[in-house]
């Protein structure tokens, strides 16, 4: 039974349930929100006696209704302050169908969601999650899979144990800042100790109760659990307000089994009626995620004690106590381990159950065992000294390791999948996932790094009084300026090959306007933005440049750090001089390029906090990163789509069923690829009635290549084949937007030859100034857009039923 809590906000119960707002109960079949709307908040509303809408999805950065609409006065049709869908004031107010609109076309509405991305100043947290956020996209970049479900599963698997070694990674590192390096080490030094006044109360010399080693480390263990509750507490909040909304269910008889391909053979998994809706796996993942993280504070407290405790001559108690925590610890992780690797989703059916004991459970007993932990450390062991830096070393240096060997493991898999339906699109080979995982731990590990080196120097600026960081922290910062050079080199080379094709683009320019007198620097301008939005086409280079070139370096900073158990400069200082000073050189620059890089970090995080625009740069990256499901990792931003397809869904189901009219879902950029989710999750009946209207999309060009089990040839060919007919237009100039190249000769093609851009080269009477090099923006002004619409309009007819004459014969 569906909780009140966890009900869309906004929801109004004086008119018909909308988007996302499925009232009292879920739709089954045959109603689809059939409700009359009655007196509400908008009571001039009429009855939708339209026969013909446009329903427009924004893309990245988001709009206004006013701006997706042409006309400053619009009026919300239904949602909330977080997305609604918009309607001009006048189609609202009119009472006829001729009314409607006296430009002429169909009635327009416009769905805005950008606040789901890009709303308060909460977003600018979202900076921190951004490890978390990449891993999880490498989960959906999983090759075609035809008849090899168990590998897919294994894929997935190895990629949710990835994600579950950068929560243990973060919680480590706030743990090697709070209990090494201000507990442990310079609390422990009364010269760091004077240049700190506030550990006063902390140091030996003071000779409190909480100047022993263990109660310091127990009450800086307060730090990295508090970050892990804190984690905890956003996953749960946007939890509750992102995968809670029901999508619209299809009923008996309309599953992916036996109503259409199986996603598997031929069509997409966005088809299943469960796939936005992942309720169950992210409270499976958030419990073993806090649990993970706490037993990660535990172990960091438990260990030093219980390694003085194991010493000869120890206290015996104290030492079988350690043994019987160290092995709680360990079953525990076990079975935190043990809940990751089961899967938990089922998208095949809309599943609302929720494992309420087993979260509960497992996060009980990782805080009673960190509690336990706290009063063991705590307990008083006289000879106790803090010396050197706590054993931190072995544990980075195994999450390294781990998160190596899971990425090749994941890169076998991979690529075994793919060969199983080898893609030439594909990105990297099938190799794209593998790929990206392996930048989500390197950015997780600078990012650690970076923070514990500016602790370091901030407690102690001349570096002689403290120890450190552990040894590895320092050799991966080493490695970032090699891998700057190597990007350097890249870039360059990437420069010098689009002004090669901006000088071959300039003869097509010259031979698309004959007769015309030409421009030197209007030419140039069209073939440098053609040639500039080539090289979207060269991502998969660039990560894969990326991506050898950190496993390289990473290796080789693992190598070095377990080798020699020293810095860099410090491993070098017997080789020859050439090599002191680059291994000088990297570690300098290296420490100073991770620091600088952190504050930035910060700054721009604290900037977004507080300005808007900022803001709405840093909701880009969410568009495009979170437009999938959490099925990795439960601290990463929050799925939109989980808000958005049932949204579309819902509103195109309910006008549809109501007015028997004609519908043309229309979408630019990232809306394009919300508009495809939304038309797979319609009911076949509906969907066979729906026009898709697509422009700038990277549907083909992004999606295609690097989630191809979701959006490669067989699935594009599969949407093409179920919706009524569907026309995509872009523009050589658009660095993001692209052909979809539909694999269908049965049918009228998908895309539209290139669009001009601009519309015109010189001067005309069409357009008596310069006409602007549009882009990835404003495709509605090319006149294709509205014949294009119009022909989509006309290709619905034959499929509705003709209960309005009058309009049918106005053409």
């Amino acid at each position: 039974m569906e909780r009140a809590e966890d009900r869309p906000a906004g929801q109004h119960t004086d008119r018909k349930a909308g988007p996302g707002e499925q009232g009292d109960h879920t739709a089954g079949p045959g109603e689809y929100g059939d409700r009359t709307a009655g007196p509400g908040p908008y009571p001039d509303r009429p009855a939708e006696p339209e026969s013909e809408l446009e329903l427009l999805v924004h893309g990245v950065g988001g709009t206004t209704p006013e701006r997706m609409l042409g006309d400053p006065r619009t009026v919300r049709v239904t949602g909330d302050d977080t997305a609604a869908v918009f309607r001009r004031a006048e189609d609202t107010e009119a009472t006829a169908p001729a009314d409607r609109d006296p430009r002429g076309g169909p009635v327009r509405e416009a769905y805005v969601w950008c606040n789901l991305t890009s709303g308060d100043g909460s977003r600018a947290l979202w900076l921190l999650l951004l490890p978390f956020m990449v891993v999880n996209l490498a989960h959906w970049m999983r090759p075609a899979a035809p008849a090899r479900p168990r590998t897919a599963r294994l894929y997935g698997l190895l990629v949710r144990l990835a994600a579950l070694t950068l929560t243990v990674l973060l919680v480590a590192a706030a743990c090697e800042v709070a209990l090494d390096l201000v507990a442990w080490q310079c609390a422990g030094v009364q010269a760091c100790v004077r240049r700190h006044s506030w550990l006063d109360f902390l140091s030996p010399a003071a000779g409190g109760w909480w100047s022993a080693p263990g109660r310091r480390l127990a009450l800086a263990a307060t730090l990295p659990a508090a970050l892990t509750g804190l984690l905890w507490y956003l996953s749960h909040r946007t939890w509750r307000a992102y995968e809670s909304h029901l999508p619209l269910s299809p009923g008996p008889g309309h599953e992916p089994e036996s109503g259409g391909p199986r996603p598997d053979d031929h069509g997409s998994a966005l088809v299943r009626p469960g796939f936005w809706y992942g309720r169950r796996l992210v409270a499976r993942l958030r419990a073993a995620h806090t649990a993970a993280g706490l037993l990660t504070v535990a172990a960091a407290v438990t260990t030093p004690a219980a390694r003085f405790d194991h010493r000869p001559g120890g206290p015996r108690i104290l030492d079988l106590l350690g043994w019987l925590l160290t092995a709680a610890l360990l079953a525990c992780g076990a079975a935190v381990v043990g809940v990751v690797c089961r899967r938990g989703r089922s998208e095949n059916r809309l599943d609302q159950r929720l494992d309420r004991h087993l979260v509960r459970s497992l996060k009980l007993a990782a805080l009673t065992l960190l509690l336990l932990g706290l009063v063991y450390a705590g307990w008083s062991r006289p000879g106790w000294r803090s010396a050197g830096r706590l054993p931190g070393d072995p544990a980075f240096g195994g999450l390294m390791l781990a998160q190596g060997l899971l990425v090749v493991a994941l890169a076998v898999v991979a690529r075994y999948l793919y060969r199983r339906r080898p893609d030439p699109r594909a990105a990297l080979r099938g190799l794209g996932g593998p790929a990206v995982a392996l930048l989500a731990c390197a950015l997780g590990g600078v990012i650690s790094g970076g923070v514990a080196q500016r602790v370091a120097d901030w407690l102690d600026g001349t570096r002689a009084l403290l120890a450190g960081p552990p040894v590895l922290l320092t050799w991966q910062a080493s490695a970032i300026p090699p891998l700057l050079a190597v990007l350097l080199l890249l870039a360059a080379g990437l420069g010098l090959r689009t002004a090669r094709l901006a000088r071959a683009e300039r003869d097509r320019v010259r031979g698309e306007h004959p007769g015309e007198r030409e421009d030197a620097s209007r030419t140039r301008a069209i073939a440098h933005t053609r040639a500039m939005a080539g090289l979207t086409d060269r991502a998969p280079l660039i990560v894969g440049v990326l991506t050898g070139t950190t496993l390289v370096l990473g290796s080789a900073a693992l190598a070095g750090a377990l080798a020699t158990r020293t810095t860099p400069d410090g491993a070098a200082r017997r080789a020859h001089h050439l090599v002191q000073a680059v291994a000088e050189t990297s570690q300098a620059v290296g420490s100073w390029l991770v620091g600088l890089g952190f504050l930035l970090f910060v700054t721009w995080g604290r900037r977004a906090y507080k300005d808007a625009s900022a803001r709405r740069t840093i909701g880009i990256l969410w568009d495009v990163g979170t437009f999938w499901p959490r099925a990795a990792h439960p601290f990463a931003p929050p799925c939109y789509a989980e808000r958005a397809v049932p949204d579309l869904t819902w509103r195109m189901a309910t006008w549809t069923r109501r007015t028997e009219g004609r519908l043309v879902l229309s979408g630019h950029s990232q809306g394009s690829v919300l508009a495809a989710a939304a038309a797979w999750q319609l009911p076949p009946a509906v969907r066979g009635r729906v026009a898709l209207l697509t422009y700038g999309s990277p549907l083909e060009r992004l999606y295609g290549r690097w989630f191809p089990a979701h959006f490669g040839p067989p699935a594009l060919a599969a949407l093409h084949h179920d919706i009524a007919c569907w026309r995509n237009l872009y523009r050589r100039t658009d660095p993001i937007g692209g052909p979809v190249r539909v694999p269908d000769d049965t049918t009228p093609d998908v895309d539209h030859e290139p669009l001009r851009d601009p519309l015109a080269y010189g001067r005309t009477p069409d357009h008596p100034l310069p006409a602007p090099i549009l882009g990835h923006s404003d495709y509605q002004s090319d006149p294709a857009f509205t014949r294009e619409r119009a022909r989509l309009l006309a290709r619905l007819r034959p499929e509705v039923p003709a209960q309005r004459p009058e309009r049918g014969a106005s053409g």
